[in-house]
């Protein structure tokens, strides 16, 4: 399995494809593999880098605090390793909370963001349903029977749902089997939580793609809307119908949506 020491510990990563440099950023206690529908596609046109971020997966598990900013470090850090200077960069959900402090932090090395299914914090944020915050805040302890009924209600739409009950079943089993121990998922939840990005925002310069569905309730898509017009020249895409797994309920829509805005802007 490939490994590389970034930023003082060991992260597990991936690569697929060729052409420009893509780095995809797993959320909340999920490994690189939550990409896994998305990686053939999106590796059509690009070298595509997925890996576990610290506490999660593979990757090492240092019984420290974490931060958005120390994630963010942690992914310029792996780009050194891998001799990249400059990358794409795609988070998802606690991903794209890295990705906006990526794109504050080293900006230089971004050239476009995609910010997905994601927040950016603080108590001007629109937080999740008290249900939603409650599967996320119980995630890491839960049985999995009981944590695979309460995520399936707010990770997918119920339009989706309707006639994928089964598949989506079986992809939560999966992202539950790889959870984190606790006190690495608590680590990455407390990170989460002390985040606010704010009044930062305007300080992204780097093209960004703000991309959710329109029903997401762990990051209602009023904050795509609030994130898209605070970030100079950001576009928005909202699909309708669709939840916070927008990638696995729509996989070729919004590859094809991404792919051509880096095209376009990167």
């Amino acid at each position: 399995m490939p490994t590389t020491n970034a930023n003082g510990i060991e992260l597990y990563y991936d690569e697929r494809g060729q052409g420009d440099p893509l780095l995809l950023i797993a959320g909340l206690g999920a490994s690189g593999e939550l990409w896994a529908g998305q990686v053939p596609l999106l590796a059509r046109e690009f070298r595509v880098i997925t890996f576990d971020n610290r506490g999660a997966g593979r990757s090492e598990k240092p019984p420290q605090p974490y931060s958005i900013a120390l994630f963010a470090d942690d992914t310029a850090a792996l780009m050194d390793a891998l001799g990249i200077e400059t990358a794409f960069v795609y988070g998802q959900s606690m991903g794209g909370l890295i990705a906006q402090e990526f794109g504050v932090r080293h900006a230089r090395r971004a050239r476009a963001l995609v910010l997905g299914c994601t927040t950016f914090g603080g108590p001007r944020s629109v937080w999740p349903s008290p249900e939603a915050a409650s599967v996320l805040s119980s995630f890491a302890t839960a049985p999995s029977q009981a944590a695979l009924e309460a995520a399936l209600k707010v990770f997918f739409s119920p339009r989706f749902l309707e006639g994928n009950r089964n598949e989506a079943a079986r992809w939560m089993n999966s992202y539950l089997e790889r959870r984190p121990p606790e006190d690495a998922y608590m680590r990455q939840f407390a990170a989460c939580l002390a985040f606010d990005l704010y009044e930062r925002l305007p300080q992204i310069q780097t093209p960004a793609l703000v991309i959710n569905g329109a029903e997401d309730e762990l990051a209602p898509a009023e904050n795509s809307r609030i994130m898209a017009e605070r970030i100079p020249g950001a576009e928005l895409v909202l699909f309708p119908e669709t939840g916070h797994f927008y990638f696995y309920e729509q996989p070729e829509e919004s590859a094809r949506v991404v792919t051509e805005f880096l095209r376009r802007r990167g």
